[in-house]
């Protein structure tokens, strides 16, 4: 059976979607306009559907039926791709394009060491990183943009599997000063009076969640969406906070002390994890980056998938 479109076709297709016009799409693809649009209005008859709105001196933008065959042009690209590398290369080489989605606070501590330990592994493979809020990696993985992504697992919907590579408990910052810090571990029950330091983003809010766990209500003194504004603010001693992902370092941006000392109630462990289509088969390069953050991240690590 002879296929009703080409991989140029397609390539067109995706350089318009991310471009918004022809003329950047055919700059992109190193083509003319011409033969960018030709390509594209024929992709349009053999699939018998309008993939785009076009009007004079505006950016191109795509239908319904332009957006869900972009997301499976994506795929069908990375697929082509992949079978290209692994006929040019040997078992253990990994080459090609890998780009990955990153949930915006875990970037911090994932995204250094997957481009500087991850791919010097693999000199024949170009990572590329995108960072959101969960729903612009969701989003980037549902249309075919990135083919994994760095997401925590209690924000992935339905349709997605994943491969857990880091986990961590929640623990309580304090100011160096504070009566608790001298404790080794803090009892939430002592900080039912004190001001919550709340790090503002949809997966971070866990804190006044756990309080309400045990009983408790959170006195949130200030909202933040910067990390480095709710240490700061926390060794100033305007307040605490409840944290996640654990800093390397005890100092504030402003170069203050902070304490960081584990809850002593009980507390579940939030995980990281890769996440891809379920309908979609991992390609190597993907296994790759699995198998390297579970090295990498976890204390126990599982046996490998590569």
């Amino acid at each position: 059976m002879s296929l009703r479109f080409t991989l140029h076709q397609l390539e067109y297709l995706v350089a318009v979607a991310d471009e918004g016009s022809i003329s950047a799409a055919a700059t992109r693809a190193h083509a003319t306009a011409g033969a960018v649009s030709m390509a594209l209005k024929e992709l349009e008859q053999r699939l018998g559907v309008q993939l785009f709105i076009r009007r004079k001196a505006k950016a191109i933008t795509l239908t319904a039926a332009g957006n869900r065959a972009l997301a499976d042009a994506r795929r069908v690209l990375a697929a082509a791709e992949e079978l290209r590398g692994s006929a040019n290369t040997t078992q253990n080489d990994i080459a090609g394009t890998l780009s990955v989605g990153c949930y915006s606070t875990l970037a911090p501590f994932l995204i250094p060491p997957v481009l500087d330990e991850f791919a010097g592994q693999y000199p024949a493979l170009t990572v590329q990183m995108l960072e959101g809020s969960a729903d612009v990696v969701l989003d980037a993985i549902g249309d075919g943009r990135c083919e994994i992504g760095f997401l925590y697992k209690q924000d992935l919907p339905p349709g997605l599997e994943c491969a857990v590579i880091r986990t961590s408990k929640p623990y309580v910052i304090l100011a160096e000063n504070h009566p608790l810090a001298v404790r080794r571990e803090v009892k939430l029950a002592d900080l039912a009076d004190e001001p919550l330091i709340m790090f503002d983003v949809p997966s971070a809010r866990n804190a006044a969640q756990l309080l309400e766990s045990v009983g408790l209500t959170a006195r949130i003194r200030h909202f933040s969406s910067n990390i480095e504004v709710v240490r700061s603010l926390v060794a100033r001693g305007i307040g605490y906070s409840i944290l996640v992902q654990q800093w390397p370092i005890d100092i504030s941006y402003e170069g203050r002390p902070v304490a960081a000392r584990p809850i002593e109630d009980p507390t579940a462990e939030r995980e990281v994890v890769l996440a891809w289509l379920s309908d979609t088969r991992l390609t190597r390069r993907s296994r790759a980056l699995i198998d390297f953050c579970r090295l990498t991240f976890l204390d126990d690590p599982p046996d490998l998938v590569f």
